[in-house]
């Protein structure tokens, strides 16, 4: 069963049009419909120290306290 629209020589040819406007170099700004795009990039650069860190606490605390059991 074949699934696959087949398009009308103008059809085609609109597609072609639609997929190659160029980008909108006067309007950067992300769409109103992507919010994670306006979303601010540094909020993983902040966290991830402070996980690090705290792993390597709990690691830390791991260690001696498997030793004392002994």
């Amino acid at each position: 069963m074949v699934t696959r629209d087949s398009k009308t020589p103008e059809e085609e040819l609109q597609h072609l049009k639609e997929v190659s406007q160029p980008e909108d170099f006067e309007h950067p700004e992300p769409d109103e419909d992507q919010p994670e795009a306006k979303e601010s990039p540094h909020g993983l650069h902040r966290v991830l120290p402070i996980v690090i860190v705290v792993l390597g606490i709990l690691a830390a605390a791991m260690l001696l306290l498997s030793g004392n059991a002994q």
